[in-house]
């Protein structure tokens, strides 16, 4: 019964990806984009059980290098043998802890491939698994807003022996699909792995593949990517994210005490390299940080609008334009400010008159 109502959803997902009804991709020449790549998840991601502690990444690295593709793993954390070990698995974590982490991270590194395998350890003594599903479908909508142009590729979890996750992770993997599909019906480039072919006997214990494991699931990433590819969803990744220096000495653009809510203050601080002093220019306009939009408050247009954070809407109070040096919202026609070229920590930015002046020059540095 669980498989009849799979397959329906899998083979949706894969018809939007370009995949043959025997689930293969159409073959095509070993592509050359650079792909950097966000292992993202739990122990499993990081790598426990594997003889070497590089889990699937060092097997998927080869596939992929030999595909023709340079190649950069990128994260927080180092773990295993190989020569690039940078990723974001965490022991250990459920997924509103990998959500917590994720936008410093995402904003970071703007990777181009997410490979997530989450949810084993929120499924473990859970009284359901429903809270862990709307948490995934959660995490999903995170990281699309965070980095837009990734494909992300979402995995179920793999074979357990635990008999607490067993019991809940049929349902779990059962509605992976729908959230893949949901996304893909948004316009995002997620598409799911199906990680079944993993059996007890590529267990190293309970909850982790050994070797063999995580050669099958590099194998399935590795289809997931070479799919997406086929399908003309791999992009160049984007510029790496870098503070905005202010033509006041010393101080950048930064988002008050790292906050993602909507509303936060974007501010004037000294200048310290730190994930909220990082921002991205798209090519749509929008200047982005901690996987927000800068935004004049309000869709306010006057002299003294406030300026923040906020979730990207593609309103025209989101939109900067590199202009005499800084940044001119062309709705108001006005520029980005510091008021009264202030250098005290935290003063708001804010809408001011175009003048050229120090306090509305913002300089792009190079990521450190």
């Amino acid at each position: 019964m669980r498989k009849s109502w799979i397959l329906p959803l899998v083979t949706l997902v894969a018809a939007a990806l370009g995949v043959t009804a025997a689930g293969v991709a159409p073959a095509s020449a070993a592509s050359n984009t650079p792909l950097r790549v966000m292992p993202l998840g739990d122990s499993i991601t990081w790598g426990v059980g594997s003889s070497t502690g590089n889990g699937y990444r060092k097997p998927l690295w080869d596939k992929l290098a030999a595909d023709g593709h340079p190649l950069d793993f990128v994260g927080t954390v180092r773990g295993g043998s190989m020569s690039d070990p940078d990723n974001e698995g965490h022991p250990g974590y459920h997924i509103n802890e990998i959500a917590a982490l994720a936008d410093a991270s995402l904003t970071r590194y703007q990777p181009n491939v997410v490979t997530l395998h989450i949810g084993t350890n929120d499924l473990i003594g859970a009284s359901g698994p429903n809270a862990a599903i709307a948490e995934l479908k959660s995490l999903v909508n995170q990281i699309t807003a965070d980095v837009p142009d990734a494909t992300v590729l979402v995995a179920s979890l793999v074979v357990s022996t635990n008999s607490s996750e067993e019991q809940w992770r049929g349902t779990y993997n059962q509605a992976i699909p729908q959230i893949v599909s949901d996304a893909q019906a948004a316009g995002k480039h997620v598409a799911y792995v199906d990680m079944s072919s993993l059996t007890p006997a590529d267990l190293d214990d309970p909850l982790h593949p050994n070797d063999a494991g995580y050669q099958k699931m590099a194998d399935a990433f590795h289809r997931g990517i070479q799919t997406a590819d086929s399908a003309g969803w791999l992009k160049d990744p984007a510029p790496a994210p870098a503070p905005v220096q202010s033509g006041i000495a010393g101080k950048c653009m930064d988002v008050n005490g790292a906050g993602t809510a909507d509303g936060t203050a974007v501010q004037i601080w000294s200048c310290n390299g730190a994930a909220n002093q990082l921002w991205s220019l798209y090519t749509n306009g929008t200047l982005r940080s901690m996987g927000k939009c800068l935004d004049a408050a309000g869709f306010g247009t006057a002299n003294g609008t406030k300026v923040q954070l906020w979730t990207c809407h593609g309103g025209t109070n989101q939109v900067w334009q590199p202009y005499n040096g800084g940044y001119r919202n062309p709705a108001s026609g006005r520029c980005l400010d510091d008021p009264g070229s202030s250098t005290t920590d935290g003063t708001q930015l804010v809408l001011w008159d175009c003048h050229g002046g120090s306090n509305q020059k913002w300089t792009t540095l190079t990521a450190g």
